[in-house]
């Protein structure tokens, strides 16, 4: 009879753990398909809109190049020193203020910030083809930064409350993708612009569609998934569910004075200003560059001016795949840092008598730029907690915002005192090959 007792006992408990272990993977099919039916919807609906946004920032702050190339500089008289100072000064008005719009945007609104951001710069940058003083320019150049300066960690900070860890680097690549597309087809509008209608007109023409998107924007964004009309009540939570799962194995970090003392953080801070100086030294002197060859034009130099982006593109989608693919972000970070170094320096060494071998070389640096640019800004969100990453962000992207600054000035300042590219390719080598040593350094784990 015991025995019978025992038997029965033992059959009602698996039969209990049968049923717990059918509800649980119930469950858990449930939850996937319902995550999987997010994700499609989250990547048609929320990525075009994030891309479209940040493509016009780039616009308005990029076409200054061509301008300068395209006879702004005969026209208001601005001597090369004063034209180095020009091309820096958006940067100096975006490290000031890139914080504040920072914590605002992870406070209360990044929806608010962007709609009122869009108009803003719009208008800026329209003023700019009206302008014939040069001490309006330089107010006009300053601003144009601070208005943009929170716009990147407002959208880094946007995705980061809609896309899973499994995604953020697509989802940041895709953001930033409006970057180096945007330069690849502005490069060519531009120079037909400038050629056409006068580097006045460019700068009412490009500048008026983000005061009509500010609109679009408004109308289509919600800041957090508890706010969308478009997800259910369940597809809400299931998203939440995930986002603060992902949350519980990082690190603890009180507040924003702690996270900024953090030795990761203060790392990220240098690698990305040395970093950028390469980027920026590239995106803003690459026009002038170009237009100095022999038999060149501003057409041409649209033409040209735009394939290291198709190449950009192209490595950026192909590394937040794979990054994205195996976790791993830092081993997609520091060796395309290094490749731009060394493409840098090669291009120095080809010399001006060689110019289709010293440009294949600056496409190859460009692109190699551009490629980590997801990964990179993923690592933040997944060594630090929310509470404090949307400050970190703001404050390394403030750092890249100093290093911008000093890559397109001192570029512009070593082109005018030399005569010539070689020693500004050499600058842009070391500083890249510097970012790429940091990286190796700060982010000791390579799944972080």
């Amino acid at each position: 009879m015991g025995n019978v007792i025992h038997v029965s006992r033992l059959t009602f408990h698996v039969s209990l753990c049968t049923i717990d272990y059918s509800l649980f993977t119930n469950s858990l099919r449930t939850e996937f398909m319902t995550t999987n039916t997010i994700a499609k919807r989250r990547w048609v609906r929320l990525i075009p809109i994030a891309f479209i946004t940040y493509s016009l920032a780039y616009l308005d702050r990029a076409n200054f190049g061509f301008a300068t190339a395209g006879g702004m500089a005969e026209d208001l008289t601005i001597t090369p020193a004063l034209s180095s100072l020009l091309s820096s000064l958006f940067f100096l008005g975006y490290f000031f203020f890139q914080i504040p719009g920072a914590l605002y945007a992870a406070n209360k609104s990044a929806k608010k910030l962007i709609f009122w951001s869009l108009v803003l710069w719009g208008g800026l940058a329209m003023a700019t083809g009206m302008i014939s003083n040069v001490s309006l320019l330089i107010v006009i150049r300053f601003m144009l930064g601070v208005v943009e300066s929170a716009v990147m960690p407002a959208m880094l900070i946007f995705l980061s409350r809609w896309f899973t860890k499994a995604e953020r680097s697509r989802a940041n690549t895709f953001l930033i993708l409006g970057n180096p597309v945007t330069i690849l087809w502005m490069s060519i509008v531009s120079g037909y612009l400038v050629k056409s209608m006068g580097w006045r007109w460019m700068f009412v023409i490009e500048g008026a569609p983000a005061i009509i998107w500010a609109f679009f924007w408004w109308r289509l964004i919600e800041d957090k998934p508890g706010k969308a009309k478009w997800l259910t009540t369940e597809e809400k939570d299931a998203l939440e569910a995930q986002l603060q799962l992902e949350q519980q194995n990082i690190k603890p970090v009180r507040n924003y004075g702690e996270a900024f003392r953090l030795k990761v953080v203060i790392l990220l801070c240098l690698q990305y200003a040395l970093w950028s100086i390469g980027v920026y030294g590239f995106i803003m002197w690459l026009p002038s560059i170009i237009n100095a060859a022999p038999n060149s034009n501003i057409v041409t130099t649209g033409w040209l001016s735009s394939v290291p982006y198709l190449l950009a593109v192209i490595a950026m989608l192909g590394v937040s795949y794979f990054s994205d693919k195996t976790l791993k972000r830092k081993i997609f970070v520091w060796p395309f840092l290094l490749t731009g170094a060394i493409a840098f320096y090669g291009s120095y060494l080809a010399g001006t008598g060689n110019f289709w071998l010293s440009f294949l070389l600056l496409v190859i640096a460009g692109g190699a730029m551009y490629a980590p640019y997801g990964p990179f800004f993923a690592i933040i969100t997944e060594v630090l907690p929310k509470n404090v990453s949307g400050g970190a962000i703001a404050l390394i992207n403030s750092f890249g915002a100093l290093g911008s600054f000093t890559g397109a000035y001192l570029v512009g300042y070593l082109n005018g005192a030399t005569g010539g590219f070689g020693s500004s390719y050499i600058f842009m080598s070391g500083s890249l090959f510097l970012s790429a040593l940091i990286t190796m350094v700060a982010v000791k784990d390579a799944r972080a």
